[in-house]
């Protein structure tokens, strides 16, 4: 059987186990630069996955990854903070690791392996879903099993990978490889891989909650107001769009149940809270679209 790229051994640190300190960390930190250059060439399939993603929303269609040890932890995390960010329901964007929730936490030992356990999590998948699995070297059975249950419900895929030659390149509908060279450490994808599959993953969300409206320009106007850090971010968010006061903006907040959209288009519309809400509903929640349409007026 031969070597899969992410075993490799990385000639720029065969010595790291004997450098000073400082050069162990400059070596680690010269290999991470090389990340983003290749997250950059991967540029035209993560904008693809983007609308993708962005369109299945728009359609009632979830986000789910799936993923085993390092992917599957950072898929979950990915997922775990669209809520807080976004305002968006717990399952419309979900992480799911081989092994379940215990894997989390701990090692489950070939969990990866196991075919039948990827087909049998993704019957969570409906067909206006988007399936995405995750994996440096490309080959877990388990997400092949994923595949296979996402193709026979006509389920969209994609493959985020380091490996061009792994098997998910093969199967998924959509591919996005990130070969990312040896790891520091030979075969530790938890290192430059799963660095280049965290960047991706923020990609996919950030730009797909963008594409469906949840900015408004570069502010988090959907955010969950929940504790003083984020309800003082809510107010400077509404007075710096409107253009009013921190007092003013407070008030509309308040009034408005930390509803920044809803305290923004009060305040530009002059409007109460319920006819704002309405406003908003009639634009499919799009700020920018409201308030468009409010000024060619």
């Amino acid at each position: 059987m031969s070597e899969v790229i992410t075993e490799y051994r990385n000639e720029n640190t065969k010595n790291i186990d004997i450098l000073p300190t400082i050069d162990m960390v400059r070596k680690m930190n010269e290999e991470d630069k090389l990340v983003a250059l290749a997250v950059e060439d991967a540029s035209e399939q993560i904008a693809e996955a983007i609308d993708m993603i962005a369109k299945q929303f728009l359609r009632g269609g979830r986000l789910i990854y799936f993923g085993a040890g390092t992917s599957g932890r950072l898929g979950i995390l990915d997922a775990s903070e669209c809520p807080p960010t976004f305002s968006v329901d717990t399952d419309m964007v979900q992480g799911i690791i081989a092994g379940g929730d215990a894997a989390i936490r701990t090692s489950v030992e070939g969990a990866e392996d196991n075919f039948d356990a990827g087909k049998k999590d993704a019957e969570i998948l409906k067909p206006e879903d988007v399936a995405v699995v995750i994996s440096a070297s490309g080959n877990p059975k388990y997400l092949l099993g994923v595949l296979e249950k996402a193709d026979e419900i006509n389920c969209k895929t994609i493959g985020i990978t380091c490996n061009s030659q792994g098997r998910i390149a093969e199967e998924a509908g959509l591919v996005i490889c990130v070969e990312v060279g040896p790891e520091v450490i030979a075969g530790s994808s938890r290192l430059k891989a799963g660095t280049a599959q965290k960047m991706i993953l923020n990609m996919l969300t950030t730009g797909s909650m963008i594409k469906i409206g949840k900015t408004y320009e570069n502010f988090m106007i959907d955010l969950q107001a929940v504790n003083e850090k984020l309800k003082d971010r809510a107010i400077r968010i509404v007075a710096q769009i409107s253009g009013v006061s921190h007092s003013e903006a407070l008030s509309a907040l308040l009034k408005s149940n930390w509803e920044i959209k809803t305290a923004i288009v009060s305040l530009e519309l002059n409007s109460d809270v319920e006819t704002s809400r309405k406003e908003l509903r009639k634009h499919g929640g799009v700020l920018r679209k409201l308030l468009a349409s409010k000024s060619a007026v």
